[in-house]
């Protein structure tokens, strides 16, 4: 079992390292299922271990030119507010509760990564509104402090979308941004929640080294197919976790039901009508941008004779049937 938590940590770190985010999503359900912690317990300590391992994640990233320190800072601090807001609020809220809103939180995470995110080429960097700052820090914050995840992938979506940052860059200042909103959450789970150091102490350090790699192949790997892959195996965790809380009785309503069955199958058909029509629209749109073919491709030089020499003229060329 402690093999499979230093691997899972691991994994926790090099999904951080390369993401931007992503791996605060897997460490409630490992603290929770594999080092067997309580709920309350194990959202303090995943806050404390996505904190030192994003702090560490940020270095290769800072060396690599990939973070803005002003804009990062902007919105981690106007997000820390809200990070212990929910570290506090969290402490009057039922252990189950709060796990059903981690699985939630987690397959709307899901759906993020896999759909992507739309980029605009010709966006160039901004500094953040203060408006944007202090609505998207405090929200995002709340949010991590709460549930002690889910903070990564809401703000590389604000850095990318309202600072104009290219996504290596969003993603590499989305760590800083982690890093103090995660702090800021733990200090209030602290009153309410007991924490085992010596667990904290080896999963951070482990997921420490994840974010390290991570960070080092962040620019060696295709991102797009890495991050939707990595999509499906948060939202399957999601669902695990949200089934783990549905009493026994109630699932096996839910699995014999033939309206759960038809409304799986009707997502299913709606997700692959979608599917179609957007293969269609984009087949579409690149058909349009195809140029049409121009008579001027088609043409030479053709020399000829007359009297004063050779003159070179610009014509089609003309097959041995024009003669």
């Amino acid at each position: 079992m402690i093999a499979l938590v230093i691997a899972a940590s691991l994994l926790i770190g090099v999904a951080l390292g390369i993401l931007g985010g992503g791996g605060s999503i897997l460490t409630v359900p490992v603290l929770v299922y594999l080092a067997g912690m309580g709920t309350k317990e194990a959202i303090a300590t995943s806050l404390f271990v996505v904190g030192v391992t994003s702090a560490a994640g940020v270095v290769p990233h800072a060396r690599a030119g990939r973070v803005r320190w002003r804009t990062g800072l902007l919105f981690g601090v106007a997000g820390m507010s809200g990070a212990y807001a929910g570290g506090r609020l969290a402490e009057f809220i039922p252990g189950t509760v709060l796990l059903i809103l981690f699985a939630l939180m987690m397959i709307a995470t899901a759906v993020a990564m896999i759909r992507g995110r739309r980029r605009t080429p010709g966006q160039t960097p901004r500094e953040l509104p203060v408006g944007a700052v202090l609505l998207n820090g405090v929200a995002v914050g709340l949010v991590t402090g709460l549930v002690g995840a889910g903070g990564g992938f809401l703000i590389v979506p604000a850095l990318a979308l309202l600072g104009g940052l290219r996504m290596p860059v969003a993603a590499g200042t989305s760590l800083l941004v982690i890093a103090l909103q995660s702090f800021a959450g733990f200090a209030g789970h602290l009153s309410g929640a007991h924490i085992d150091w010596t667990s904290a102490g080896t999963v951070a350090a482990t997921a420490v080294v994840g974010s390290l790699l991570g960070g080092h192949l962040a620019g060696r790997i295709p991102q797009d197919a890495l991050r939707r892959a990595f999509g499906w195996f948060v939202a399957a965790m999601g669902v695990f976790v949200l089934s783990r809380q549905i009493s026994s009785d109630l699932r096996h309503t839910l699995l014999t039901s033939p309206w759960t069955w038809a409304s799986v199958a009707a997502a299913a058909g709606i997700a692959f009508i979608r599917y179609m029509l957007r293969n269609t629209e984009r087949t579409r749109s690149l058909t349009n941008d195809v140029p049409a073919p121009s008579i001027e491709g088609n043409t030479r030089t053709v020399p000829h004779s007359t009297g004063e020499g050779t003159v070179h003229t610009i014509g089609t060329a003309s097959s041995p049937h024009d003669a």
